[in-house]
C-alpha cells in the first residue's frame, strides 16, 4: 500500500524531492496542486514534468480512503463512514455553524481508553492512523463541499473522533503542522482544538509545542472514585496528576483549556458533583470552560441514560453561580448515529452477520 502524500509536511517532502535528485522549488509546486487546486490525481498537476510525476505515483497515493456510507442530519451534520486501504473502517463528521464548517477527525482505528460509556470504544484499537490518512479526511470533506458548488471552506477542526490523539501523537502533530501550514490547508491554530482523555504526559509534552492550537480534556467526573468507575485511565491517570499536568499546560500556554463533561442520569450529574467540580477548578476558572455534553445514547451501553433537562440545568447553574465558565453543548446530528464510533461499530457488525 502506498502511503498518502498528505503526511507530508512541506519541511518532509522537501528533503524527500532534495534525495531524489529533485528542485526544492518543487514542493511549493506540489502542495499548491494537493491544497489550493485540490487535485485528486498527480495527472492532473500541469507545471510538473513527466519523471517527476511517475515518481510521485510510484511511491505515494492522494486517495487512499473510500467513501462508504454517507449520513446527512435534517440540521446539515454529515457522518461519512471511509474505507481505508487495509479495509479498516473510521468515521468523519462535517459540522455546519454560524462560523463556519467543522469536521471532526479521527485518529485511531478502534480506541483502547476503555471509557464505559463510550462508542469509539466497543472495538479495541487495531491500529494508529499516519498523518496523511488524518489529513484526507478533510480533503474528502472539502471535495464533498466543492462538489456542491459551494465556495466555503473547512474552516474549522476538532479532533475528537474515534481514538486517543496522544496516544497517536507524533502522527498527531504531522496532521497538525500540515493543516496549519499556509502553504497548505491555513486552518488557523485558534481554529483546532485537540481533545485528550489525560494523558498526562503528552499534555506536558504539548504545552512545549510551538503553536496555539486549543486543548479540550475530557475529564466527565470530579473525583477519583466516580471517574476510574467511568474512565480507566483514571487508574492510571488519576485526577491529580491531571490537574499537575494541567496547570504546566496552563503556565506554560496562558491559554484557556475546556474540560468535556457528558451528563450521564443519575451517575454524574448530581449538584454534588457540580459543587465538586466547581471546586476542582476554582484556581484555573480564569482559563477555564466546562464544556456540558448530553449523552448521545449507545445500545451497548445501555446502563447510561442521558441526564434529564432539570438535571443538566441545576448542574450548570451551580456551576456558574462558583464562578465557572461553562455552557451546554448545542447537539447536532441527533437524528443520525450520532455518538462517535456507533456508525462503524454497527457496519463491523453488520457486515460480520453477511
Amino acid at each position: 500500500m502506498k502511503k498518502s502524500i498528505y503526511g507530508l509536511t512541506i519541511e518532509q517532502l522537501t528533503e524527500w524531492l532534495l534525495g531524489q535528485g529533485q528542485k526544492k522549488f518543487r514542493a511549493a509546486q506540489i502542495w499548491d496542486w494537493l491544497y489550493k487546486k485540490r487535485v485528486t490525481s498527480f495527472a492532473d498537476m500541469k507545471n510538473i514534468n513527466k519523471d517527476l510525476l511517475e515518481l510521485l505515483d510510484a511511491n505515494f497515493a492522494i486517495q487512499t480512503l473510500e467513501q462508504s456510507i454517507k449520513q446527512e442530519s435534517a440540521d446539515g451534520t454529515i457522518k461519512f463512514l471511509f474505507k481505508m486501504q487495509d479495509g479498516n473502517l473510521i468515521e468523519t463528521v462535517l459540522m455546519k455553524f454560524h462560523y463556519g464548517y467543522s469536521v471532526c477527525v479521527t485518529t485511531q482505528v478502534g480506541c483502547n481508553i476503555g471509557c464505559s460509556f463510550c462508542a469509539s470504544g466497543l472495538l479495541k484499537k487495531n491500529r494508529d492512523l499516519d498523518a496523511g490518512e488524518i489529513v484526507e479526511q478533510i480533503m474528502k470533506v472539502q471535495f464533498h463541499l466543492d462538489a456542491k458548488g459551494l465556495d466555503e471552506r473547512v474552516s474549522h477542526i476538532v479532533v475528537m473522533g474515534i481514538g486517543e490523539p496522544f496516544d497517536n501523537y507524533n502522527n498527531l502533530m504531522s496532521f497538525l503542522r500540515v493543516i496549519n501550514d499556509q502553504k497548505g490547508l491555513s486552518i488557523g491554530a485558534r481554529h483546532i482544538t485537540v481533545s485528550t482523555s489525560g494523558l498526562t504526559h503528552k499534555i506536558r509534552e504539548f504545552a512545549e509545542e510551538d503553536f496555539q492550537i486549543n486543548l479540550a480534556v475530557s475529564l466527565h467526573a470530579p473525583n477519583n472514585e466516580l471517574r476510574s468507575r467511568i474512565m480507566k485511565i483514571n487508574k492510571a491517570f488519576p485526577i491529580e496528576k491531571l490537574m499537575e499536568a494541567i496547570d504546566y499546560y496552563l503556565e506554560s500556554k496562558n491559554r484557556r483549556i475546556t474540560f468535556e463533561y457528558i451528563m450521564l442520569h443519575d451517575v454524574n450529574d448530581h449538584v454534588e458533583e457540580a459543587q465538586q467540580l466547581a471546586k476542582l477548578l476554582a484556581d484555573k476558572r480564569h482559563l477555564s470552560y466546562v464544556n456540558l455534553i448530553p449523552y448521545n445514547p449507545v445500545d451497548e451501553h445501555d446502563q447510561y441514560r442521558r441526564s434529564k433537562p432539570e438535571a443538566i440545568k441545576a448542574f450548570y447553574e451551580t456551576l456558574k453561580k462558583k464562578g465557572i465558565n461553562c455552557g451546554v453543548r448545542h447537539e447536532q446530528g441527533t437524528d443520525i448515529d450520532a455518538a462517535c464510533g456507533q456508525l462503524r461499530s454497527k457496519q463491523i457488525k453488520k457486515e460480520k452477520v453477511n
